[in-house]
């Protein structure tokens, strides 16, 4: 297990471990995550044992878990966690497809699945999600039932049309990519959504992205001749 910073337990930082048994793989992740304010990734682990003793020494607030470990299912760490009284919230990073472990990774309660491989734009996109959803978890008084079901839905839900944003996005933006996707006769690309709405092809994506991982949107993959295969979105009607 790999210690990267002091543990804070003060600040708006979200401490992160990472946990993957490729040494290359944990260091591309940690780069990502340390891309995404307010994330800061505080130590990295590679197999389940030294997972679950960094989270008694860090006590991060999120684990980025790989189900393929040398030693433990990642999903069997999960329930050792809460045995040990850890509340941190978990997201499973891996390449297991199969219909049972993504349930399973439902029943034991993570916030997200990413299958590997992924780029930047993904896993940015679900990090800032699990943003807004902590925010709105911290900051939840139960008056009555609404109040519990706004709860109990918020992690599954589409943000609702208006709510707020990722930090850095601009509802003004977020509208002219809903429109063009609105608009659009068939798929776009962020290339084409860039060109149609005027702003930056990275800032589309990323829009693009948002409203994929809402829920708005769908995406789907175009394989040309050579290279990785292009991104495609539609609105979801």
């Amino acid at each position: 297990m790999t210690s990267t910073t002091e543990p804070s337990g003060t600040g708006d930082a979200i401490d992160v471990l990472v946990v993957d048994d490729d040494f290359m793989v944990a260091r591309v992740h940690r780069t990502f995550v340390e891309r995404v304010p307010p994330f800061r990734v505080v130590g990295v682990a590679s197999s389940g044992e030294q997972a679950i003793d960094a989270v008694d020494e860090l006590r991060p607030d999120l684990v980025l878990l790989d189900l393929y470990l040398p030693d433990i299912f990642g999903l069997d760490v999960i329930p050792r966690l809460r045995t040990a009284g850890h509340d941190c919230d978990v997201m499973v990073i891996s390449a297991a497809r199969e219909a049972d472990t993504v349930r399973g990774a439902v029943r034991h309660g993570v916030v997200d699945y990413l299958l590997k491989p992924f780029e930047f734009e993904d896993l940015r996109a679900r990090l800032e999600r699990y943003v807004a959803q902590r925010g709105r978890l911290l900051a939840t008084v139960v008056r009555g039932q609404a109040d519990v079901d706004r709860v109990l839905a918020g992690a599954s839900a589409p943000a609702p049309a208006g709510g707020a944003l990722p930090k850095g996005m601009s509802v003004e933006t977020a509208d002219l990519v809903e429109r063009a996707l609105r608009s659009a006769d068939g798929t776009l690309s962020a290339t084409e959504c860039a060109s149609l709405t005027g702003v930056s092809r990275v800032s589309a994506r990323r829009y693009l992205e948002y409203f994929h991982t809402t829920g708005n949107a769908e995406v789907s993959l175009r394989y040309g001749v050579a290279g990785r295969p292009e991104r495609r979105y539609s609105w979801r009607a």
